[in-house]
């Protein structure tokens, strides 16, 4: 506010440019020609972020990633366009591609180097991190050198050296950022790549001083804002007279704020004469550590998919520990000091010293935070973040203030909240807004966010699939779906794809196709000059870079031929894979085929939380691969094991066994119990094997094996809910005819 001023007896000119510093006046002149005198002077300019000089990088459509205007323009883009480029794959970039992508674009990361964060990172560690990104939705464009932007009037798409295009909506430039020492160096003070500063903060000239990310301290500069508070510290010591104070440069670390990937890396990591290297690196975890030693003291350690030490690796590194006594259980981490586990030892933040560094991201030490608690009284999470900045940020650290707080409040401390709600809109969780929408009946999104005091007034891109989700499992025949809730690929069925086409693929039952569909999926290619046709590992066809204005007449001609869609966009069953099974493989013991076609056109249409593909094995060689998906059938002599909770994707995980059934019609009705169990259990866009991890086997089993009668039970919920399932408007029901009840217009539809 703008009053914290005059209380402090400080003044403000808002809207003024400083234009010049008289050293010989001592004063600093603004564009009127206004002087204001001064004893001692600060400089904070900051940074300005680096354009590249491309051809077209001012065309409209091309944005740094610098303050809250260019997130606000991006949030506004990304309402209304497909594509996005982010040129640099640092920090920053990332972020921002990542934000982008959660809001329902295609983006494509381009960097001109083969490693990703390569100055926080390794090869290693980068290479795991590009998968991630990779399997969560974002396309990478590297090593790659960016020729030109090209556009009339607005951007239209990004140019590389090799002769490449890529469309672009919007291009965000992220490349980095560079001391703004414009000033400074008009003033006559000393300046290489930023304002060069003593250990005091004091420039060429001994009245100015600088902070931030303007400065140059020991050849050093830093655009994170930890070092800055650091500095700021030395600084308004030294200008109160209060004492000597000064700054021996930063110890820095980076932790991914929010693609939701742990990560974390502190020091010098680069190899060099008389480092040492300890590594772990775990695949089927997904996880790497690396930590490097030099005369057996920690100089720099790179954390992938397990960072819970990395403050504790971070601390030694800044305190210069000699890890020798511990180095052979050193990759462990803290708890392995104490030969097994946290039992019997206090927890980790109370072993740390005062000076120890809790937050990273505000440079938050331990015992600026156990004073704020005591000075301040404070007894809550939220409390600390808003009067010291810790686990304000990444939220990383939020564990470790907890047991400050615990220690140092005692019995008044007031626990956070551990059930983690859907989203910032609400402080409600998925299992809370489930229960409410049941027990009180209600029928509509705005009802949902009435009732339970929503924080914004229209919600999210986050909240709003899942509770149109919530409400269509609910009340089935009653709520009309929302397809204004749904995203992208489900308001247009079909997926987008990197450069703004879609992809179509019609359903196949069981993976079986004839003469007629393939004669019509050739046809449609021809017609609409589709570039590319391929076979999906779902056992379809997809075709690939259709117009967004050609897909109503695309879906009208595979109608035409009885094809339907194969909803491979959809938060709901998309595949059964089978094999050729008994009819004619010499090893096949059922009609993996057959059964495979059944389970299809019955859960056909059906909307889940995730998407849930099946797979069903002809015998135990298992050629559907159908250990690997959300419900899997291995065909046997004696009749069929149904399995589930597998993946194949972002997570490799095997399925687990479940029962064995003696007959078709009984495995059919097992997998559709446990497909409508997980309907009315699971949280919008957890995937099976997640649910199982969460409720846990023993609880699906007794539902859908033990118990005979909640069985059927399950069973007739789904077949009622199958009544009412609002199909693809484009395509025909499996039974023929179109189902067109409560649907939008097809144009309505391409154009939302």
């Amino acid at each position: 506010a703008l009053s914290w001023y005059t209380d402090n007896n400080i003044r403000l000119e808002k809207g003024s440019t400083v234009t010049m510093i008289d050293r010989r006046t001592n004063e600093v002149v603004n564009e009127n020609g206004v002087r204001f005198a001064y004893d001692r002077l600060l400089i904070a300019t900051g940074s300005n972020p680096i354009i590249l000089p491309l051809p077209g990088k001012d065309l409209p459509g091309v944005v740094t990633y610098r303050d809250i205007h260019d997130v606000d323009r991006m949030i506004e883009t990304a309402r209304t366009k497909t594509n996005a480029v982010v040129i640099g794959g640092g920090l920053l970039g990332l972020e921002a591609a990542y934000g982008l992508m959660q809001r329902g674009m295609q983006v494509t990361v381009v960097h001109l180097v083969e490693t990703l964060m390569e100055r926080q990172l390794d090869p290693s560690a980068a290479a795991l991190l590009r998968a991630s990104l990779e399997a969560r939705g974002l396309t990478f464009k590297m090593p790659a050198s960016t020729k030109e932007i090209v556009g009339k009037d607005h951007v239209e798409a990004v140019r590389f050296a090799d002769g490449s295009e890529i469309a672009a909506d919007i291009v965000v430039l992220a490349v980095g950022i560079r001391p703004n020492f414009d000033l400074a160096k008009r003033a006559g003070l000393h300046c290489e790549r930023g304002i060069v500063v003593t250990d005091t903060m004091q420039t060429f000239d001994g009245r100015i001083y600088a902070v931030g990310e303007c400065v140059q301290h020991r050849k050093l500069t830093y655009g994170l804002v930890a070092p800055l508070f650091e500095q700021a510290k030395v600084c308004a010591n030294h200008l109160a007279q209060r004492g000597f104070a000064a700054y021996p440069g930063s110890s820095v670390s980076t932790k991914l704020k929010v693609t939701g990937i742990d990560l974390f890396s502190a020091g010098d990591f680069a190899a060099g004469p008389g480092r040492e290297e300890i590594v772990l690196q775990d695949a089927a975890r997904g996880v790497y550590k690396r930590i490097v030693l030099e005369k057996n003291r920690i100089i720099g350690a790179v954390l992938y998919g397990d960072t819970a030490d990395g403050s504790w690796y971070f601390q030694h590194l800044r305190d210069g520990t000699d890890v020798s006594g511990f180095r052979d259980r050193l990759l462990f981490g803290e708890e392995s000091l104490d030969g097994g586990g946290h039992s019997g030892r206090q927890p980790a933040a109370l072993g740390m010293a005062d000076s120890a560094e809790i937050c990273g991201c505000n440079g938050v030490c331990k015992g600026d935070i156990v004073k704020a608690i005591i000075a301040r009284k404070l007894y809550t999470i939220e409390d600390v973040r808003a009067h010291t900045k810790a686990s304000s940020s990444c939220g990383t650290c939020t564990p470790l203030v907890e047991q400050l707080l615990v220690a140092t409040a005692g019995g008044d401390y007031s626990a956070a909240p551990k059930v983690k709600p859907i989203c910032a809109c609400t402080d409600h969780s998925h299992d809370e807004v489930r229960r409410v929408v049941i027990e009180q009946k209600l029928k509509s999104i705005p009802e949902v966010m009435r009732f339970l005091e929503w924080n914004t007034a229209d919600g999210c891109h986050s909240c709003r699939p899942a509770l149109n989700y919530y409400l269509v499992a609910a009340w089935p025949g009653e709520y009309r779906d929302d397809y204004r809730s749904r995203y992208i690929n489900e308001r247009v069925h079909a997926n987008i794809q990197k450069d703004g086409t879609y992809s179509v693929v019609p359903r196949m039952w069981g993976g079986l196709t004839s003469v007629k569909e393939l004669r019509a999926i050739a046809d449609v290619a021809e017609k609409f000059a589709i570039p590319t046709v391929k076979v999906t590992g779902g056992q379809r066809i997809d075709l690939l870079g259709v117009k967004k204005d050609d897909l109503p007449a695309v879906w009208a001609d595979l109608n035409a031929a009885g094809m339907v869609s194969g909803a491979a966009y959809a938060k709901g069953l998309r595949t059964v894979k089978t094999c050729v099974g008994s009819e004619w493989c010499r090893f096949g013991t059922q009609d993996s085929t057959g059964l495979g076609v059944k389970l299809e056109k019955f859960m056909w249409g059906s909307w889940t939380p995730a998407k849930v593909k099946l797979g069903v094995s002809g015998c135990p060689r298992n050629c559907a691969e159908a250990t690997c998906k959300d419900i899997g059938v291995i065909c046997v002599d004696s009749g069929y094991e149904i399995h589930f909770a597998g993946a194949a994707g972002l997570h490799i995980k095997g399925t687990e066994f479940l029962t064995k059934v003696e007959t078709e019609d009984e495995a059919l009705e097992v997998i559709v119990a446990i497909t409508q169990l997980y309907r009315e259990q699971g949280r919008y866009l957890e995937r099976i094997y997640k649910w199982n991890e969460r409720v846990g086997i023993d609880t699906i089993r007794k539902a859908t094996v033990d118990n005979l009668a909640s069985r059927k039970a399950l069973f007739a919920r789904f077949a009622l809910s199958q009544q009412y399932a609002q199909f693809d408007p484009w395509a025909e029901r499996a039974s023929g005819g179109v189902d067109k009840h409560e649907f939008a217009p097809v144009a309505e539809l391409v154009d939302a």
